[in-house]
């Protein structure tokens, strides 16, 4: 005798112990074989438009597992599993006489077997079956129905949280693939695109490629707008840590109330608001790398918390006391005079020196000015794709000359906006940047003589500069003319077409509207 309280609260403990519904059933199976005669058991799901049971978990005593197999059911076999959906539990004397049983039975080995089929429905929705195979000579009773009768609702219920389960599971991957595939295709494109790399970055980018396969600290030094965060990516792109997330902090705008916990998460009910557990930065950055832009706008609280976390890879929530351990890479930026601040009281010592193992100066735009017309070239396509324009524009000679003259106080944040500007003024037109003449001449002559004579510079020894630096030299004794007696092309000894194209190719400013400059 079998108490059937009893049988149903031990049973649905086992069906819902996991969402792994192959594991369930196993549990179950090896709880109901010492009160039924089953040797093995499936779960099928039906799906009835296209007339096709699918196995989704199989069973034995030795053995759970998730199964596919897909068989069409024959018309007989589809009527009468439509007809007999509400039955709840049919029994089968004999499985190869059964034109629903006998396909599945080929692929279990359970031919010439006595079965039991429970019918799976919820919410008036049909799902599909659980099949109870017997041991051999042994066949089901009515008191054995009447036990099954009673599961199906925890079966019903388990499969449907398990199918959902394993469509968020596949949703989940087909996300991640998508997201790792777009990624790679923006470092592709444009992520991973360095202008300049050649040219006036070139003394960076060597520091870049040595340091990048370390796990070093780096501390990316310059002013706002000189591009610390794509320098950043490429460090991260080019280690070890490529596939692992690459979390972009910027310290200035987060409020100094909620630093902690933007940085290392809070635990629920840690503060007023805090409904739920929230991981902070530097978690979702494990296994990859974390860049902490504007470095210098930290807390003071927050300076001793990023401390801990370079000295012992460690972090605990706000409101925790759980000490997690992170397996990350720290890339610090920052505009401002740290070793100042430092004078002042405003930036921990040993968090400077912690951070400063590898530092990188980058050079403002205005410094590397034979870059311009690369970079304005990339901007323009760049912005025109993001706008969705049908044509991209071209940058007149004179657009050009006016980029190449001014003094970039933005840099190459200030260059990326002003070719945005320009193309949504442009309809359609060249790009003349014709905005840039508003400057007074005074001004324009001082920036363009200062940056033609770049005398109080020291000289780079990058070929490409240095032929522009040669050229505007030549340029400047020539007043402006670039042929004929005295221009600069006979005093550098080449065509003047030559010339001009090299000029035109290294940014160096030259035609009627640029005589004033050589004067």
């Amino acid at each position: 005798m079998v108490d059937n309280n009893e049988f149903f609260r031990e049973s649905t403990l086992r069906i819902s112990g996991s969402l792994e519904i192959e594991k369930a059933l196993w549990q179950f199976l090896l709880y109901v074989q010492d009160v039924i005669p089953v040797w093995q058991m499936f779960i099928a799901h039906y799906d009835r438009d296209a007339g096709v049971v699918e196995t989704v978990a199989h069973a034995t005593s030795d053995y759970y597992r998730a199964a596919s197999i897909k068989i069409q059911i024959p018309l007989r076999g589809r009527k009468q599993v439509e007809d007999q959906r509400f039955l709840r539990v049919r029994r089968i004397k004999n499985t190869s006489l059964d034109p629903i049983a006998e396909p599945f039975c080929k692929d279990f080995g359970c031919l010439e077997r006595s079965c039991m089929i429970l019918d799976l429905v919820i919410e008036h929705n049909f799902l599909g079956v659980v099949a109870f195979f017997g041991q051999s000579g042994e066949e089901f009773t009515l008191e054995h129905e009447k036990l099954i009768a009673q599961l199906n609702e925890p079966f019903a219920i388990a499969v449907s949280n398990s199918l959902q389960f394993r469509e968020v599971q596949r949703y989940k991957e087909l996300l991640e693939d998508d997201n790792q595939f777009l990624q790679g295709e923006l470092r592709r494109v444009w992520g991973g695109k360095v202008i300049g790399a050649e040219g006036g970055l070139k003394d960076v980018m060597s520091l870049v490629r040595q340091v990048a396969p370390t796990e070093s600290p780096v501390l990316l030094l310059g002013p706002t707008g000189v591009g610390k965060e794509l320098l950043a990516s490429t460090i991260h792109n080019l280690s070890s840590r490529f596939s692992g997330p690459f979390i972009d902090v910027n310290c200035g705008a987060i409020p100094n109330s909620l630093m902690d916990s933007e940085l290392f998460g809070h635990e629920k009910g840690s503060f007023t608001g805090a409904a739920a557990l929230r991981r902070g930065r530097f978690e979702r950055a494990h296994g990859g790398t974390i860049f902490l832009d504007e470095i210098g706008e930290l807390t003071p609280e927050a300076q001793v918390r990023l401390l801990r976390v370079l000295q012992e890879k460690t972090i605990s929530r706000v409101g925790g006391t759980e000490t997690i351990d992170l397996d990350i890479r720290v890339i610090a930026a920052t505009h401002r005079n740290l070793e100042q601040m430092m004078q002042q009281g405003l930036f921990r010592e040993d968090l400077y020196y912690r951070l400063k193992v590898f530092p990188i100066h980058i050079p403002t735009l205005s410094q590397r000015k034979s870059d311009i017309p690369s970079l304005a070239h990339h901007f323009v396509e760049k912005k025109a794709m993001q706008m969705k324009l049908l044509n991209t524009p071209k940058i007149t000679a004179e657009g050009m000359d006016r980029l190449v003259v001014y003094d970039w106080p933005g840099n190459v944040r200030e260059l990326e906006n002003a070719v945005e500007r320009a193309l949504i003024l442009a309809n359609n037109q060249p790009l003349s940047f014709a905005e840039f003449t508003r400057l007074s001449p005074e001004t324009q002559i001082h920036s363009v003589k200062n940056h033609l004579a770049d005398s109080s510079q020291p000289e780079s020894l990058d070929l490409g500069l240095a032929m522009a630096r040669h050229i505007k030299k030549a340029m400047l004794q020539a007043q402006g003319k670039v042929e004929g007696k005295d221009g600069a092309a006979e005093l550098l000894g080449i065509n003047p077409r030559t010339l001009r194209n090299r000029m035109r190719k290294l940014g160096v400013p030259f035609g009627r509207k640029a005589m004033i400059y050589y004067q």
